[in-house]
């Protein structure tokens, strides 16, 4: 049966993201599940030629690489881990474009790590590129690029890099495809009376506390990374929908609008691109702790921040460099383009004399990623 407010969120949104995890994609050996792949392959065919533009987010690399090696677990060095995702990337690759040539459907691989979103211009090349492959009716396969990626560089999990994705391109929905059914009152794991939600109208600290501490044996995720990537898509005015791709044909249910998973519905404004990079995307090389008159006057009244507000400055950060802005009990509430170094930041803090530069972050240069400061 079609849900009103799904149907709605789904008219609006031509062009999706779908983020699958390891666990849809394999077996419980390891090995990648030809079966589940070529459902999902046939399924992603049938959404675009209803018209939308789809960006596939696929995990899977790592644990392929573990199938085809016979290793039977998942290694937890760096190294061993490398190899297993040079081994399974082009297997998993391989296994789509089978899956899709019978639909005469082109795929093309786009591998990630966090400094191309830190860097504004390959973070901009990043979008052009799959924006010049949706003109060619390409479906653009991303993962993140395990075999160069450092703990320093990585993104932690593919929740978080779909949910980078969706806010630079601006995607209005974002589907996140796990081994279990969405969101629940409480861990099924552990509470028998545990309940599925069907809708999730903003994530506060109440939703955070019903994330189980859950992990899979071949993933990297859990649901609090899950609900992470959602609250970063819904704070930037995105729909994330989560459900269980192990189901079949669940994307065919979710795009008919069917009440299927859990919907989490956008609780912020319509963010534009720049802003989107500068408080969603690139991560921060500092921060500045303010008061609690300057909380207000960023987040309530819409100000610059003054140096007179900054209470501490921690990070080495030049000038331009996106630092985070948080509250004194060390919540963040913004981030923005420091018009200081962090030396210059250390010495002017709690000043209210005549500086170089009256903000030491500009309105303009500002995004509030936290309206609820404690």
């Amino acid at each position: 049966m079609a849900d009103s407010i799904r149907a709605s969120i789904l008219d609006g949104a031509p062009t999706v993201v779908i983020k699958v995890g390891t666990n849809v994609l394999t077996d419980a050996t390891g090995s990648l599940d030809r079966r589940r792949i070529q459902s999902l392959a046939d399924q992603v065919h049938r959404i675009r030629v209803g018209g939308r533009k789809v960006v596939l987010v696929s995990s899977g690399a790592i644990g392929a690489g573990v199938g085809k090696l016979g290793l039977g677990k998942r290694p937890v060095d760096l190294p061993h881990l490398q190899a297993c995702a040079a081994v399974g990337q082009s297997a998993l690759m391989q296994l789509y474009q089978e899956s899709l040539t019978p639909h005469d459907v082109h795929t093309a691989q786009i591998l990630l790590t966090a400094g191309d979103f830190d860097n504004r211009a390959r973070y901009l090349n990043v979008r052009n590129t799959i924006l010049t492959l949706f003109e060619y009716n390409v479906l653009p396969i991303i993962n993140e690029n395990d075999t160069v990626s450092v703990a320093e560089i990585k993104f932690g999990d593919n929740d978080h890099l779909a949910a980078m994705v969706t806010n630079l391109l601006r995607a209005p929905l974002l589907v996140l495809l796990t081994n279990v059914d969405g969101l629940y009152s409480s861990d099924p794991n552990t509470d028998s009376d545990a309940a599925l939600l069907s809708t999730v109208r903003h994530i506060d600290a109440s939703i955070g506390k019903m994330a189980g501490a859950s992990k899979s044996h071949l993933g990297t995720g859990g649901m609090a990374s899950k609900l992470k990537a959602a609250r970063l898509a819904t704070a930037a005015g995105e729909a994330v929908i989560m459900a269980n791709g192990s189901l079949d044909g669940i994307l065919d249910r979710i795009f008919a609008g069917e009440e299927a998973g859990t919907l989490f519905l956008p609780h912020g404004e319509d963010v534009p691109s720049w802003k989107r990079w500068l408080g969603y995307t690139a991560r921060p090389k500092g921060s500045l702790v303010i008061d609690s008159g300057a909380c207000r006057a960023v987040v309530e009244k819409g100000k610059s921040l003054l140096p007179i507000g900054v209470k501490a400055v921690t990070g080495e950060f030049g000038k331009g460099d996106v630092v985070s802005i948080c509250d004194e009990s060390g919540q963040e509430i913004a981030r923005g383009l420091s018009n200081y170094s962090a030396q210059d930041a250390e010495k002017f803090k709690g000043q209210k004399a005549t500086l170089p530069y009256k903000e030491l972050i500009h309105r303009d240069n500002l995004v509030v990623t936290n309206s609820e400061p404690t």
